[in-house]
This record gives structure tokens, C-alpha cells and sequence, in this order.
């Protein structure tokens, strides 16, 4: 049945101390859907709480989506505080900007440990519990970046390729469940995931931090809060692929129809964006 509405559910959801976690938080609250937020940025956790008031029950916890057993633990702290868990929202992430041949190793495992196997984790620990209650959802948070491979994003690109890879066969498992599935694809959304992430230059004419800030912020076309209210309509409808935004669609649209050869025309694609950014 997935879920049909929200009030009354008990939604857990990671990355919730910033960002699309913590529009998602707050506007689960607004629906009447009781929280149970993880971060391991503790005073981000506490702004959330702090923005959604007191209507709904919220339970917080440091968690390193990282650590399996963390995870583990907090999904059953989850029930034992609210009684049963509906939807799992997969969302936090890291970001790191480098060339793939110069990329240092502990900087690859660092994301994939959260990007994807974070993702495997959560799947895996609320599962058993999802499968207890009537409706429920698993909604893990891939990228556009997980259909389309760009410059310098090789190791963020593998675990949003993978995410998505693993939430499809999940979907097709979980059909015949009462438990919806669905992988939700942002484009350019104005979150702290550039500002928090690792970047190796390659020289010293390679764009630095504020560079990239800066670039970013200007092809990011929706708030948190937008993205948010989007990817709440597609879990209510069950949506197997959340496109958020429309640079999501696009991109979403250049794949099926030019699989690959959009490889070569990567740097028009961005000059493009920018350009159409400039004019808004």
C-alpha cells in the first residue's frame, strides 16, 4: 500500500540537521507526522527541533551513517521511543571534488562509507520494522548525478549511480510488500553539501572552495524547502524515480535520449545552465 498520508506516521530521517533532511523534517511536522532525526551535526539537529515546535513527537540522535551498528541502534531506539516506524528517508551525504586518477583513497571510502553504504544500512535496519506496520516507505536520496557522470564528481557519481542501481532492485523485491520505494533525484538544490565537501585541487589554477561555492549556488535552482515539498508529493504517489527541479529533468531526459553522447558535450551542458541561471 506504501503510504498514503503522513499524519500520525513516524518518519526517521538522516542528514536532518541541514538541508533537504531538515525540510523534510519540518514539513513531515506541518503534516502531523512524528520524527525521528539523525546527524552528526548535533547543533544543525537542534535548529531542526527548534523550527518544528512541539505539535509532533520528535526524538533526535547523533548517528555517522558510516558506522552499521550506530544505524542499527538507532532504528531500534526509534521504535522503542515511538512505538513503530513508517518511512525511512536515506538522505544524508557528502561530497568530494577531485580528478579520479589524483583522488586520494581515504577521501573515496570516506563518501562511499556514507553515499551508499549509509543508504544499505538504513535500508537494512528499519526494514524489519517496516514490514510490521501497514504502510511504509523506503525513500533513499541518489542525484541527478546518478544518471548523469561529470568531471572531477567520478567517486560521488559511482555511489549516486549505485544508490539508485540498489534502490531499483530493492523496489522490485519489496513489489509484492506493503512497503513503497522510491529514489529521489535533486538536481540543484541550495544545500551546505558543497560547503561541507572535500575539494583536491589539481594545480594551482584549479578553482578553489569558494569557486565551487559560488558555482553552485548559482545553477542551484530550488530551495531545500521546494525540493522537499516535491519529493513528499512523489513518495505519496509511490514514485519509483523523484526528479527534483527542472535541470533534474533535463538531465533526466539527456540520458534516455543521449545515453552516452553526452560525454562530449558535457562543458556545453554547464555553460548552458549557467547562462540560463544568469538570466532568473
Amino acid at each position: 500500500m506504501a503510504v498514503t498520508d503522513f499524519k500520525d506516521k513516524v518518519a526517521a530521517i538522516t542528514g536532518a540537521g541541514s538541508g533537504m533532511g531538515q525540510a523534510l523534517a519540518i514539513l513531515l511536522a506541518q503534516r502531523g507526522c512524528h520524527l525521528s532525526l539523525a546527524d552528526v551535526n548535533e547543533r544543525g539537529l537542534q535548529t531542526t527541533v527548534d523550527q518544528i515546535g512541539t505539535a509532533v513527537t520528535t526524538t533526535v540522535q547523533r548517528v555517522d551513517m558510516a558506522d552499521r551498528a550506530a544505524v542499527e541502534a538507532w532504528a531500534a531506539a526509534t521504535v522503542a521511543d515511538h512505538g513503530r516506524v513508517n518511512l525511512i528517508f536515506n538522505n544524508a551525504g557528502v561530497s568530494v571534488t577531485g580528478n579520479a586518477e589524483q583522488m586520494p583513497f581515504e577521501d573515496m571510502q570516506w563518501l562511499m562509507n556514507i553515499n551508499f553504504w549509509g543508504v544499505v544500512y538504513g535500508c537494512r535496519a528499519f526494514l524489519p520494522y517496516l514490514h510490521e506496520v501497514p504502510e511504509a516507505a523506503v525513500v533513499n536520496t541518489s542525484s541527478i548525478f546518478g544518471s548523469l557522470a561529470f568531471p572531477t564528481q567520478s567517486i560521488y557519481n559511482a555511489s549516486k549511480f549505485a544508490v539508485r542501481g540498489y534502490t531499483y532492485a530493492l523496489r522490485q523485491e519489496l513489489k509484492n510488500t506493503g512497503i513503497g520505494v522510491s529514489c529521489v533525484q535533486p538536481g540543484g538544490v541550495k544545500t551546505n553539501i558543497v560547503r561541507a565537501s572535500r575539494i583536491i585541487p589539481t594545480d594551482n589554477t584549479s578553482a578553489n572552495r569558494d569557486d565551487f561555492i559560488q558555482r553552485f549556488d548559482e545553477l542551484a535552482g530550488l530551495t531545500s524547502l521546494e525540493a522537499a515539498e516535491r519529493i513528499l508529493k512523489g513518495v505519496l504517489k509511490n514514485k519509483a524515480q523523484i526528479l527534483v527541479g527542472k535541470d533534474a529533468k533535463l538531465m533526466a531526459w539527456i540520458e534516455r535520449i543521449f545515453p552516452t553522447a553526452y560525454l562530449g558535450r558535457v562543458d556545453n551542458f554547464l555553460e548552458n545552465d549557467a547562462a540560463d541561471s544568469a538570466k532568473v
